[in-house]
């Protein structure tokens, strides 16, 4: 037998779509090209290069990614102190690579785009992954301020985390020319 779709998969995708919507434009397509790259979905450099400086983010965006099948691997079943310190640093390299980036400019985007990148189970360590990139030198101390205020006490507190994978991952949609439509 086939898996049916529940009442609650269908609310939850629309809730994904929702929040995502309500990230600014530039989130949005960054994060869609996060995905391209992180997954390995399409060709990063011909669908959202604009020109050379986005070639060469894209270019260190897929050399900073490639840490991700290492973090997959290792994101750790409990809370256990002993498997943290090989699984945190490239998780805060990473994320220090994206909020660096200037795209993802709170908790909500960052936590929205790693959740698909590296899957549900990533949801516990999101917090101090964030707050540990959000508060490197790298950053301007006012985009430091930012990033570190946008995170919820509920979120940097949370008692527990959903195990549920995302269902929403947003991808590239062509343009299309409103003149060739038939009217």
């Amino acid at each position: 037998m086939g898996t049916r779709a529940r009442p609650a998969d269908g609310a939850m995708t629309l809730a994904e779509i929702k929040e995502f919507a309500s990230f600014p434009a530039s989130t949005q397509r960054y994060i869609r090209r996060s995905l391209d790259v992180g997954l390995e979905r399409h060709d990063a450099l011909q669908i959202w290069s604009r020109d050379v400086v986005e070639a060469a983010s894209i270019n260190a965006q897929t050399r900073i990614y490639e840490r991700l099948h290492e973090i997959r691997a290792m994101v750790p079943d409990d809370s256990g102190l002993d498997s943290v310190e090989p699984f945190i640093a490239p998780l805060i390299t990473v994320s220090a690579f994206d909020l660096g980036q200037d795209r993802l400019p709170g908790f909500a985007p960052y936590r929205f785009l790693y959740e698909r990148l590296i899957g549900a189970g990533i949801r516990p360590w999101l917090p101090a992954a964030f707050c540990g990139a959000a508060a490197l030198p790298h950053l301007h101390p006012e985009k430091r301020r930012l990033l570190l205020q946008s995170i919820s006490e509920a979120a940097a507190t949370a008692p527990g985390w959903s195990n549920r994978e995302p269902i929403f991952y947003p991808e590239w949609v062509e343009k299309v020319d409103s003149t060739a439509l038939p009217h």
